[in-house]
């Protein structure tokens, strides 16, 4: 099994692609082991010393690591912790029931109009964006012309998620909703 990997915008987290499936719908983000019941893949990578964050998205796994490692230290590990868990046979999540990020970009009955195009932007021009450098984003809501987002995996703690947020998102949500007029991240 060959594992590619590539550099994220934080330093802290590196994107590896098992050239399989990950997820077959949604993501998932773990920011300790506790919280990882569910997710046999998301357990082994934290009996890694150093992993601090776990994210799965469809094709691909973002790790963050601590300050204190390297990842010339790590990364053998954690290619023999994927590689283990696909020769396991074990699924990656188990019982999940949808992932926050596709829940939270879905369209609901008592959703606004603004609501609609906030979610439809970010569904379709963000998300993609953003799962490139190994991260999703979740929305939260749109309050008093601020919309609320939350950033996982790569995108969780990176040095330029601020400036994602406003010289990215934040413009081009300005530009197609009149109605916004700042993006602000939260933390789920």
């Amino acid at each position: 099994m060959f594992i590619q990997t590539e550099q994220t915008p934080n330093p802290q987290t590196l994107k590896f692609l098992p050239a399989r499936v990950v997820m077959e719908t949604g993501t998932a983000f773990f920011q300790k082991v506790e919280e990882s019941g569910n997710s046999p893949m998301a357990k082994r990578l934290f009996n890694i010393e150093g992993v601090t964050g776990v994210f799965l998205g469809s094709d691909f796994i973002t790790i963050t690591k601590s300050d204190d490692l390297e990842w010339e230290v790590i990364k053998p590990g954690i290619l023999g912790a994927i590689m283990e868990h696909y020769n396991s046979n074990e699924a990656t999540i188990i019982n999940d029931d949808d992932s926050k990020g596709e829940k939270s970009l879905k369209i609901n009955a008592d959703d606004t109009e603004i609501d609609k195009q906030i979610k439809e932007l970010l569904d379709t021009r963000v998300r993609p964006a953003v799962a490139m450098d190994g991260g999703d984003i979740i929305y939260d809501s749109f309050k008093d012309g601020v919309v609320y987002l939350h950033m996982q995996g790569a995108c969780a703690g990176c040095p330029s998620s601020t400036a994602t947020l406003k010289m990215g998102i934040e413009n081009m949500l300005k530009h197609y909703v009149p109605e916004v007029k700042e993006v602000r991240p939260i933390d789920a």
